[in-house]
Parts: structure tokens; sequence; C-alpha cells
């Protein structure tokens, strides 16, 4: 069996080194060829909570040959137009394609490849890319995880492939409810992540700042309220129940602060990849995790007024308009509701 990895930034190459160092054989391919050439003469390296140097196996997309029979794909989905197609005359009928991305990106990546070839998971861990060859792991180790499902719902062969694959970097569970695990992970991306790019922090810092924990806080019950008008039930992440982060008032809101900061604090030090994106002067994929809220928002007449405040900043810091800096929350204003 050909597996690989497509994408090879910051999680790819954690990913990818923890399959090579437990039994896998896998490759990694990135479109950055420096990082390529220093994984391959140097191995990948693992820094921040975990330290380690593994010999890996890395190509650019050109430099592919033959079929790969399974991909985990990491990339952003910015880029899904160019590397989708170039990564199709390497898949054959049976080939699979499972998508780890932010967001819920399983409908884009099936109009591609198409839908029969694709399956999907999320991360439940982060990393910062710190240069060629060298990953930051920022979430503690005994921490990781991933969920993964068909489409369908169904579990197949090809699943417990995919999920043994991943097994072998941290622990994987099959998940039937791919669109329940797709929501809780996008509470998570749209809380933390889009605080984190629209003020230029950590997960850490955010926790540890009233308003901009609020501000989270609130982009959680927009999130869930547009979930109750779906009929979407959400999954559990790492043993957490985040249907119950959903609020009426001031007292039942504050409430739920504890709860973010059991959740989110072993990924104290995560860096949202759209602020890595934002320092680098490149494009996010905001629109794929905040922008789905307030999309969603509108044509389902829900107001999501903190989800689109952190989409109008993290634009106009594309745009140039803005920095990333956490005074950026003087933004936001928080919603009126009623005290208890």
């Amino acid at each position: 069996m050909r597996t690989a990895i497509m994408g090879a930034g910051s999680l790819g190459t954690i990913a990818g080194a923890l399959i090579t160092k437990n039994g896998g054989d896998v490759i990694l391919i990135d479109a950055n060829k420096e990082h390529v050439k220093a994984l391959n003469e140097k191995g990948a390296t693992i820094t921040g909570t975990m330290e380690l140097t593994i010999p890996v196996k890395a190509i650019t997309p050109d430099e592919m040959t033959g079929i790969y029979d399974v991909v985990l794909y990491l990339v952003k989905q910015t880029y899904n137009e160019v590397a989708l197609k170039q990564l199709l005359p390497h898949l054959g009928p049976d080939s699979v394609v499972c998508t780890l991305q932010n967001g819920v990106p399983e409908d884009a990546v099936a109009e591609i490849i198409g839908k029969e070839r694709t399956l999907s998971g999320t991360v439940g861990w982060g990393a910062t890319f710190v240069g060629p060859g060298v990953s930051m792991l920022t979430s503690d180790p005994n921490k990781m995880s991933y969920d993964v499902g068909e489409l369908d719902g169904s579990i197949r062969e090809r699943t417990k492939k995919v999920a043994e694959l991943l097994n072998l970097s941290a622990e994987t569970i099959i998940v039937p409810n791919l669109a329940g695990i797709r929501w809780t992970k996008l509470i998570v991306n749209a809380t933390m992540s889009g605080m984190s790019a629209a003020l230029g922090c950590t997960y850490g810092d955010i926790l540890d700042n009233e308003k901009a924990l609020a501000c989270a806080v609130h982009i959680g019950n927009e999130t869930l309220e547009i979930v109750k008008a779906r009929g979407i039930k959400l999954e559990p992440l790492q043993g957490h129940d985040l249907s119950v982060l959903a609020f009426q008032n001031k007292q039942e809101r504050d409430a739920k602060y504890p709860y973010y900061k059991a959740v989110f604090s072993p990924h104290r030090l995560l860096k949202a990849s759209m602020l890595q994106d934002l320092e680098k002067g490149l494009k996010t994929e905001i629109d794929a995790i905040d922008g789905v809220i307030s999309d969603w928002g509108k044509k389902l007449g829900i107001a999501t007024p903190i989800s689109d405040k952190v989409v109008e900043i993290v634009k106009g810091i594309e745009a140039g308009k803005y920095t990333y800096k956490i005074e950026n929350l003087d933004m936001f204003e928080l919603p009126e509701i009623p005290e208890a």
C-alpha cells in the first residue's frame, strides 16, 4: 500500500515523522522545496512539547509518480484547486484521500477527486511551522488525537486502514457521525483559532484575557445556535461534550469559562495556523472557518456578531488595513444579553 501525506507543513511534518517512527511507510509531499530538501537531508525535527528527529522521505508535487492508495490530505483549503488537480493523476479508482483540513471541506474535495474516494477527519492537536524540516508541537503529546469517518457514515475496511495509519501518530477514533465531529471541531477552530488570528496571540493568551475569552465563548454560542437549527448532533472532542457550551444569559455564559480553560489548557502554546499565515503575508482559511458561521447565520437568520467581526478583522489584516495585535480586542463589542 503506497501512502502519502500531502501538505507536509506544521501538522503534516509531525504526523509523517511519528507515523514513520512507529513503523509506517509514508512519503511526505509539500510544495516548499527548501522544506523538502531539509526533510530528506536532516530528517523531520519536532520541537516544543516533544523533542525528536526522524529520517523521512519527502518530495515536491511535481515529483509524484505512480498511484497512491491512501493520501492524508493536509493542504490548506485556499490551495485546493491547485493541489488536488496535481494529485488527481496519481489516484486510482480505489485510492482514498482523507481530508484532515480545517472547516467543513468534504464537498470541495469530493467535487475534484470524486465522492467515492473521499474520507474525512479532524486533527485534535496543534503545531507551528518553525522552518525547513522543523515543526513545533504545541499540544500535550498525551492529548493528541484524530477522528475519521466516511461521508455516508459507514465503516468499511478502508476506513479501518486509514485509522490504523493515523493511529501510528496519535489515538484515532472512527466516527460514523462525521457532521457531528466536523462541527465540534469547527467550534474549536472558530472560537480559539479565529480569535488567535484576529488578536495575534496564542490560545493561552485568550484563556488569560477575560474579554478575549468572552468573545470566544460567544462564537461558540453562535455556532451552537446554528448546529441546533440544522439538527446536527455534536460528537465529543477528547471526551468533552461541547454542546454544553450554549447559554442564554450572562450568568450561564460566565459559568462556561472554566470549561473552556479545561478543554483548551493542554493547547495553551498553540498559535492558529491562520495567524501563522498572516505572519507570512499569506491569505488565510477564514472563509472556511469563522466565515462558515457567518454564512450559515445569514442563511438561517441567526445573529453572529462576534464571528462576523473576526472575519472582518482577519480579512482587514490580509488587506493591510489592520495588523494582528491584542489591541484589536477594542473592535469587539459583546452582545447585550440578560443578566440571568
